[in-house]
């Protein structure tokens, strides 16, 4: 089973992209880390 599924995920700041299009599957147990800089849209 999984915890987690993204699909087409988007984020925007105003009119500056920082998440374009992401698709992610995160299983039951799995430990993710998000690395990037500062404004990149991690939170």
């Amino acid at each position: 089973m999984n915890a987690i599924d993204v699909h087409g995920l988007v984020k925007r700041f105003g009119n500056k992209t920082v998440v374009d299009h992401v698709t992610m599957t995160v299983a039951e147990g799995e430990i993710v880390g998000f690395l990037g800089p500062n404004g990149s849209g991690k939170t």
